[in-house]
């Protein structure tokens, strides 16, 4: 007879080294630099200069705790499409990672709204949306992708306000295309990711779009939504040398990414693999060079930025699953 796995509770330090994997760490990246683009467009060092390192600490930090959480609502999928998993595995049990992941977000809302208390409220909105996003995937297929993008593309609204007066609370209107970019590179990762998981999907009654549309239909969708992405951001003018050259690395691997989904004969998680890693890689290029439109000179960072992400994601323990 089969033994049940054991279950690290959260004393142990195995249950936190299987919550880190949980996590994503390569994928951290991605939060951290969308907070990070919010947060170059109010910058300014004299204030708190305290305040926005720990501000950039918890944005890094979130894409963790928020994919952790919503992990815990996926796990008959998971188990199909993610069986490396500490949740699909049975090592770590779904109350103890919605504890840590809940309290994870609730102590960075209580910090945010020290930074400012509208961003309090924007945090909360994006526990809600974590919290609700597995439904809305399940059920709705267009809506998984556009659904967890509107919670990522707070977070450049949320580091806007960061350094920000706490009576200031005015919606920033000429940031638009920017919130844009985050919110249409990311609904594209989504949807471009959904391909590594169609049968698991199928399997458990997930409506996603590439099971009920299919992979071509999927793929032409992404086309639609890194040619908008593409826009937004190029549209906006006042680019230097360095912002160019992220913007021109950016969209080169997008339209890279699609050009495989396109032509790639083996669609499964395999051919989804080289579409899903441009998606994420123009997202973190795409917002280093909205970080160096509104920072110059942080470009050098933003180099430094890019090479530990291409690090750790060469460190994911699948190399299928991103």
């Amino acid at each position: 007879m089969n033994q049940s796995p054991h279950i690290y509770p959260l004393y142990v330090p195995r249950f936190w080294r299987a919550y880190f994997v949980q996590m994503r760490p390569y994928l951290l990246f991605v939060s951290g630099i969308a907070g990070a683009a919010g947060v170059s467009m109010s910058y300014d060092p004299s204030p708190h200069p305290f305040k926005t390192i720990v501000a950039l600490g918890i944005f890094f930090l979130g894409y963790g705790f928020g994919q952790a959480l919503t992990d815990c609502f996926q796990t008959d999928t998971d188990k199909l499409s993610a069986p490396y998993r500490p949740l699909s595995r049975g090592i770590v049990s779904i109350r103890n990672v919605l504890i840590v992941s809940l309290s994870g977000l609730l102590l960075s809302g209580c910090l945010f709204y020290w930074f400012n208390p509208v961003c309090l409220g924007l945090s909360l909105g994006a526990v809600v949306g974590l919290a609700t996003y597995s439904y809305v995937k399940k059920n709705i297929p267009l809506g998984g992708p556009f659904y967890n993008a509107w919670i990522v593309a707070l977070l450049p609204l949320m580091g806007y306000f960061v350094q920000l007066s706490p009576k200031i609370h005015q919606f920033p209107i000429h940031l638009i295309p920017y919130l844009l970019v985050t919110l249409l590179s990311y609904a594209n990762f989504v949807l471009i990711g959904y391909l590594k998981d169609i049968e698991a999907d199928r399997a458990t009654g997930y409506k996603t779009f590439p099971v009920v549309f299919g992979w071509r239909r999927t793929v032409q969708g992404g086309d639609l939504l890194v040619a908008v992405t593409l826009a937004c951001y190029w549209w906006q003018p006042g680019k230097d040398w360095h912002e160019i050259s992220f913007g021109i690395a950016a969209s080169i691997i997008a339209v890279y990414g699609q050009f495989i989904a396109h032509t790639t004969k083996t669609k499964n998680e395999q051919g989804a693999l080289v579409p899903i890693l441009a998606t994420v890689r123009s997202f973190v290029l795409l917002h280093i060079a909205v970080v160096a439109h509104f920072q110059p000179g942080w470009w050098p960072a933003g180099i430094l930025y890019y090479s530990l992400f291409e690090w750790a994601l060469r460190q994911r323990p699948e190399k299928f699953q991103v």
